[in-house]
């Protein structure tokens, strides 16, 4: 099993948007995949057209009164499954941070679904926090969407920073650039030095149309609109993501 987090310091980055289609390419690759919606928000809950509700909220997850498994809903998409999000997760950093072993405690969970699924992707909240610690802790990638601005990389440093604090080294990091607007002078130039900068990946997926009907179409785009350009940079993305973590 491999877990894939998407997960940075910022929100509005396009964070959402990625695990749902990475997930969505996922189980077109042949992998059995679980999306574990960790951000309050519930918004890749609400895309794959469920109720945000969480069976006895985040206190029965993270008391380690629940498993996992029982808290995962089938999609309408075969062979991929979803942990919905609620808003009792916006109390999760306190109550992780309480439990004695935090890191354990996640790792239990995500080892008592593992033997169903290849791949996790785990959507987080944004932030730094006992949750962000648990996931660098667990994670085989951590993904970070960053938006070609001044302050968008200057808080992918930040991140970087609790990365190697926590993990003692950046090697988990695999960010990449989101929301790109190449009508922007900044953005290209940002983009053209990100190029030169090998912790990132390759691929980046622009403004899109396509991308800001996920929410009200909630099918993931790269099978609403598969010839868009943030569909064909999703499938560049999931291609890099499938080989650093040794899914091909």
């Amino acid at each position: 099993m491999r877990v894939l987090a998407l997960t940075g310091l910022k929100g509005g980055v396009g964070k959402t948007a990625a695990a749902v289609n990475l997930a969505a390419l996922s189980v077109a690759d042949g992998h059995r995949t679980l999306v574990w919606d960790l951000d309050a928000q519930g918004a890749a809950t609400h895309c794959f057209r469920l109720r945000p509700k969480l069976k006895g909220g985040a206190e029965k997850l993270f008391g380690g009164d629940r498993e996992l498994r029982a808290a995962v809903k089938g999609t309408e998409h075969p062979d991929l499954d979803l942990v919905p999000a609620d808003v009792s997760l916006r109390n999760a950093d306190v109550m992780l941070a309480g439990a004695r072993k935090p890191t354990r405690l996640v790792r239990r969970l995500l080892g008592g679904a593992g033997r169903r699924y290849d791949v996790v992707v785990i959507d987080c909240a944004p932030g730094l926090g006992a949750v962000a610690e648990a996931v660098v802790a667990v994670a085989d990638l951590l993904l970070v969407p960053v938006i070609p601005a001044p302050l968008g990389l200057r808080a992918f440093e930040r991140f970087s920073e609790f990365v190697v604090a926590e993990a003692g080294s950046a090697q988990l990091l695999a960010p990449f650039l989101s929301l790109v607007d190449r009508r922007k002078p900044l953005h290209r130039r940002l983009e053209a030095e990100v190029a030169g900068d090998r912790r990132f990946l390759r691929a980046s997926v622009p403004v899109s149309s396509a991308v800001e009907r996920l929410g009200e179409e909630q099918v993931p785009t790269v099978e609403a609109a598969p010839r868009s350009l943030a569909a064909v940079a999703y499938r560049s993305l999931w291609s890099e993501v499938s080989e650093r973590a040794e899914l091909r």
